[in-house]
C-alpha cells in the first residue's frame, strides 16, 4: 500500500458515522423545521374547527357543523374514476371527518412537543399519500379537460411533508426544544420503542 494509500485509510477510520455528525446549529435548525411542519398541521386543524376565514369560512367550521372533508373530497375530479368515486363517497362521512381531523391535530401536536415523532411521520406520511391521491398529480387534465393545475407529478408539497416527517423522526428531531428526551425516557416508551 501506498503511503497516500494509507494516509487515506487512517482518515477514513477517523471519519465519524453519520449519525453522530449532527451538530447543535442542525439540531436547532431540525427543530425550528419540526415545529413549523407541525404548526401546518396544527393550524389546519384549528382553521377547519373553527374557521378563522382563511381556507375555511366561519359559516363552514367543524364547531358549526361544517364537514372538514366534504368541499374538497366531494370535488375530486383528477385520477382513475374509481379513485374519484372512493373520494366523493367518503366525503363528509362522519367517521373520515374525525379520522382527518384526529390525524391533523395528533400530527400538528406531536411534531410541534417533539414527542412520538415514529407514529406521528408514519401518520403523516399515510394521511399526504391519500391527500395526494385525492390531488393525483400524475394528470395533466381533470375530469371535464380542464387542466388539472399540476405543477410536479410526483415530488409536491405532500411529498416534502412526508420526508419531512421522516427526517424529524429519524433524527430525534424532538430532542432539542421539545420533550423528545424526557418522552423518550418514561417506562412506558422504553418497553415500547416505536412510541418514541
Amino acid at each position: 500500500m501506498t503511503t497516500i494509500g494509507r494516509d487515506a485509510a487512517h482518515h477514513l477510520e477517523k471519519v465519524e458515522a453519520p449519525g453522530s455528525m449532527l451538530t447543535k446549529t442542525a439540531a436547532k435548525a431540525l427543530a425550528v423545521l419540526r415545529i413549523s411542519t407541525g404548526f401546518v398541521f396544527l393550524w389546519a386543524f384549528l382553521d377547519k374547527t373553527f374557521g378563522f376565514g382563511y381556507a375555511t369560512p366561519s359559516a363552514r367550521a367543524w364547531v358549526n357543523g361544517g364537514s372538514p372533508t366534504k368541499g374538497f373530497l366531494s370535488s375530486v375530479d383528477v385520477g382513475p374514476s374509481w379513485l374519484q368515486s372512493f373520494f366523493h363517497n367518503i366525503a363528509g362521512n362522519p367517521v373520515t371527518d374525525w379520522l382527518f381531523m384526529l390525524a391533523l391535530l395528533g400530527i400538528g401536536l406531536a411534531f410541534i412537543l417533539g414527542i412520538g415523532m415514529r407514529i406521528a411521520a408514519g401518520s403523516a406520511v399515510i394521511l399526504m399519500a391519500m391527500m395526494w391521491l385525492a390531488e393525483f398529480p400524475l394528470d395533466k387534465t381533470a375530469a371535464g379537460g380542464k387542466p388539472s393545475g399540476s405543477t410536479n407529478p410526483i415530488t409536491d408539497y405532500h411529498f416534502i411533508y412526508a420526508v419531512t416527517g421522516v427526517v424529524l423522526a429519524l433524527t430525534y428531531a424532538g430532542h432539542t426544544w421539545g420533550l423528545g428526551k424526557w418522552w423518550a425516557s418514561l417506562p412506558f416508551v422504553q418497553k415500547n420503542r416505536w412510541l418514541i
